[in-house]
């Protein structure tokens, strides 16, 4: 242990060889990783000892640390697997050195041009097989980068028994159905031509591949630039609603559809149709073509292979799947979907973070047990730990209340040091990403080897942030390779939000001041599902391009947190009151961030507000928000953390409640911990609640006088009956749970439902996991830090003969360094159009500022702020 917490030095092979990764990574998961190995599934029942597992590690990793150092055990754990990590992984690089190749056909699976080489396959019924067709055609050309998912849609029908049978039955049919056309690819990959790979093994070696004869072909570019004016000011609303009222129509029971998606998606393994075989090794169907043979060669480590990867015909042995026994498997039977009302604070009050971790692979390409993977399991459970510090301690807290060791109520207020979040980044594993996303090849995800796009999904706290946001683009947008000409800085971001939109046509908007919304809507109706770059003109105003269009982002975002909508949970002591205004003209800014107001399921109207408006507007901030990622747009908008854990599929517990709601979270912590002792306590039959410290600091709780309704919300009752009216010590449990399924679960999940919907118009809500809370936030509303004055000095343009030391500069500098935040944000809106700046600061801004002094310069750059905001006449 004290090697472990850094008070004695060991060695990276020591560490290695020592066994006490596996010893940890089997102690966490309670003996169930190497079960796992074996085929054995989790039980959900031991949840509870994990998690009390994980308890004890947390408190010896961030309590325990060595004299006169800062470093925690846990940053010290971190460093040594990281060190590990560095020395055992052996992750291939694949990259493309041969001459660019012409446009080639592929006839699987939607039988197109493709602008990269296909592949050819032979598909062999495997011997004995007698369920299925032979493949009649001798090879086939095949798009290299689609799954063998969907390579199996396009198969099976050709050689299954019963689809030849039912195409035998229609033909015989006089009824002549005329023939559809082909489907066209949906491949992102439009204009990147493709390149011969080569393998560059763990000594990084290369090997030159042959070179194939032939000229690049002319691809034909979208136009850009292209304007269409709408007038969303005069044209009707109708239509837009209606396409949201579809939309949202499926959602109108959102439990059970959520229900319905997670038994579809545990029965997902079950309807596969197909087994893949190359040479004896079965392919897994999450791969594309190209990654199942790639990983194949680097097993047999065969470079020969790699040579004649486009010109062989490679060989595809399938077999009929066979179907599970279980057509449920045991982890979707115990889902919380099947929870009943007793035990909804029982699933709320834990954390769940650790049950992907069992359920995931993390790599294919590795076996398990193997020491790489336990190095990369047990860093994965580590980081989720240290996300989830605080819920851990607070549990922690609470049971150590409920069995007496602490008696005040105010031990429960803790506060958690975490490790930061960089300690987690391998260094050598993100350089191999950046190497392989430089390479022309690399046009979408399924171009690249399988291991890159697996540790992403499964570990993306290995890659840097900014590996990640160029990997997000390609794999969300089809956006082609950053140039090398667009450099990040330190902080992060690309120096040019805008250079990978320049593939994209242009859409030019009108659109009306006093109309925002309702624009918004109809710009979001027509374009939300095409990849083009929104720009914005106001209805007569002369400015267009990027000023206004931020501006517009800007405008609807506060238009979207107006109290008077009924989407936010009210703040009362954050408002921005301005008292000639009537209630609905209140922008909500709270302290805490925005999250969903609750809406029961039984309740439609309140305070004057339909709910089917609040759906809409959700409807509509998925889908700006979705487009402005895809734009490269700020957005002026402050989620809470817990909203953006929902952006990113993560379940909220009990103790999400104090990041959105302090009071309300501290009290229903402390509800909780009054029910566990109560709980202990009647183990042992003990008496007089009062004597046994079950009072509400020292107030009995039925003397709180609470009923069943919920906190701030007197029109939401949370349950109804003769037990339900007052709230008393025997059904504080109740209560509790009902107070935590309103807030954080059934009453936000219709509105939940309706933003994602609108997101993934433009494109999958899926593609942000890769990210946490925080770097979601920064992506979506930029930066929000101050300026140093060297920095304000480095990214100025100077022109008509100012330089850095001018007087009028000089002075300009200490102006702006002087400003509030409130005449910071008034600056920048004035001078970009949006109250923040873009991921990476100052750096990011293009065109830099280029200010020119004239007269009395403070007051009559006041006085332009104030004066100049809301509308743009400068072209």
């Amino acid at each position: 242990m004290d090697k472990l917490t850094g008070k004695e030095q060991v060695s990276t092979f020591e560490f290695i060889e020592s066994g006490v990764i596996r010893s940890l990574v089997n102690y966490l998961s309670q003996g169930h990783y190497v079960k796992q190995n074996d085929g054995e599934q989790i039980v959900g029942g031991n949840n509870g000892s994990i998690e009390k597992r994980f308890e004890a590690l947390a408190r010896v990793c961030l309590y325990g640390s060595r004299p006169f150092s800062s470093d925690t055990a846990l940053s010290i754990l971190i460093r040594n697997l990281q060190n590990a990590l560095t020395s055992l992984e052996a992750f291939p690089i694949i990259l493309s050195n041969g001459p660019k190749l012409r446009h080639s056909y592929a006839a699987v699976p939607s039988g197109c041009s493709i602008p990269y080489p296909s592949m050819k396959v032979r598909f062999v019924r495997g011997e004995g097989e007698t369920w299925l067709n032979d493949c009649t055609e001798d090879f086939l050309t095949v798009d290299p980068f689609s799954s063998l998912h969907t390579i199996e849609g396009y198969l099976w029908p050709k050689v299954s028994m019963k689809s030849r049978k039912q195409e035998k039955s229609v033909s015989s049919h006089i009824v002549l159905q005329p023939e559809s056309p082909p489907l066209q690819s949906t491949s992102n990959a439009s204009s990147c031509p493709a390149e011969i790979p080569v393998i560059l093994g763990p000594g990084d070696m290369s090997t030159d591949l042959p070179e194939t004869q032939g000229e690049e072909p002319k691809v034909s570019q979208p136009r850009l630039d292209e304007t269409a004016k709408m007038n969303a000011g005069e044209s009707s609303s109708s239509g837009t609603q209606e396409s949201v009222e579809k939309e949202l129509q499926s959602n109108s029971e959102p439990d059970l559809k959520l229900g319905r998606q997670h038994l579809a998606s545990c029965s997902n393994e079950a309807a596969q149709k197909l087994n893949f075989y190359l040479d004896g090794q079965y392919l897994d169907h999450q791969l594309t073509l190209y990654q199942a043979i790639l990983q194949q060669i680097v097993k047999q480590n065969d470079c020969s292979s790699v040579a004649k990867l486009w010109s062989q015909v490679h060989i595809i042995t399938y077999r009929k799947a066979v179907e599970s026994k279980d057509t449920m498997p045991t982890e979707c039977l115990s889902s919380s979907q099947n929870f009943s009302n007793d035990e909804v604070l029982a699933y709320y009050q834990h954390t769940p973070f650790f049950s992907d971790i069992f359920s995931c692979e993390l790599v294919s390409d590795l076996h398990r047990p193997s020491p790489t993977y336990d190095v990369l399991f047990l860093l994965k459970s580590l980081e989720s730990m240290n996300r989830f510090m605080f819920h851990l301690m607070s549990r922690e807290r609470i049971c150590a209340f409920a069995e007496g060791k602490v008696d005040s109520l105010d031990s429960l207020n803790i506060s958690v040091p975490s490790v930061p979040q960089n300690d987690f980044v391998s260094s050598k594993l993100t350089e191999k990403l950046e190497i392989q996303m430089r390479d022309s090849l690399a046009i979408c995800p399924g171009a690249m080897p399988s291991w890159c796009n697996q540790l992403l999904a499964s570990c993306p706290f290995l890659f840097s942030f900014e590996a990640r946001c160029k990997y997000f683009k390609m794999k969300a947008f089809g956006q082609p390779q950053i140039q090398p000409h667009m450099s990040y800085n330190s902080s992060g971001a690309g120096s040019d939000r805008r250079v990978s939109l320049g593939g994209l046509p242009r859409k030019k908007i009108l659109v009306y001041r006093n109309r925002i919304l309702e624009s918004a809507s109809q710009m979001m109706d027509l374009h939300a599902r095409n990849k083009v770059v929104l720009e914005v003109e106001y209805d007569e105003e002369v400015g267009t391009g990027l000023g206004p269009t931020l501006e517009f982002y800007t405008l609807v975002c506060q238009e979207l947190q107006k109290s008077g909508l009924g989407m936010w949970r009210d703040d009362p002591c954050s408002f921005t009151l301005k008292t000639d205004l009537q209630d609905e003209e209140m922008r909500i800014n709270s302290l805490y961030g925005l999250f969903p107001r609750p809406w029961p399921s039984t309740l439609d109207t309140s305070n004057g507000v339909q709910f089917s408006e609040v759906t809409k507007k959700f409807f509509l901030l998925g889908q700006v928000i979705a487009k402005a990622l895809q734009d490269g747009r700020v957005l002026d908008l402050h989620f809470s953390k817990a909203f953006y854990k929902i952006i990113l599929g993560k379940g909220l517990s009990l103790y999400d409640i104090q990041s959105l709601d302090p009071g309300l979270g501290r009290v229903l912590q402390e509800f909780q911990a009054l029910i566990n002792r109560k709980k202990f306590l009647e183990n042992f039959n003990a008496g007089n609640e009062l004597e046994f410290g079950l009072s509400f600091r020292g107030t009995r709780i039925e003397d709180l006088c609470l009923d069943f309704s919920l906190p701030g919300y007197p029109d939401i009752v949370l349950a109804s009956g003769h037990d339900h009216t007052m709230v008393n010590l025997t059904n504080l449990e109740h209560y509790v749970s009902h107070v935590v399924d309103a807030t954080v679960r059934s009453g936000i999940s219709r509105q939940v439902e309706a933003f994602k919907s609108g997101f993934n118009q433009v494109f999958s809500i899926e593609n942000l996991k890769i990210f946490n809370e925080e770097e979601l936030e920064r992506i979506l509303c930029g930066e929000h830090d101050s300026w140093a004055i060297n920095e304000l000095a480095d990214h100025i343009k100077f022109d008509h003969g100012y330089t850095a030391s001018s007087p009028p500069i000089v002075n300009l500098l200490e102006i702006i360094q002087e400003f509030d935040h409130k005449q910071r944000r008034s600056f920048l809106q004035f001078v970009t159009g949006a109250p923040r700046l873009p991921p990476g600061g100052l750096a990011s801004l293009n065109p830099k500022l280029t200010i020119v002094r004239k007269g009395r310069m403070k007051e009559k750059l006041m006085y332009a702020i104030t004066e100049g905001q809301g509308s743009f006449h400068l072209s």
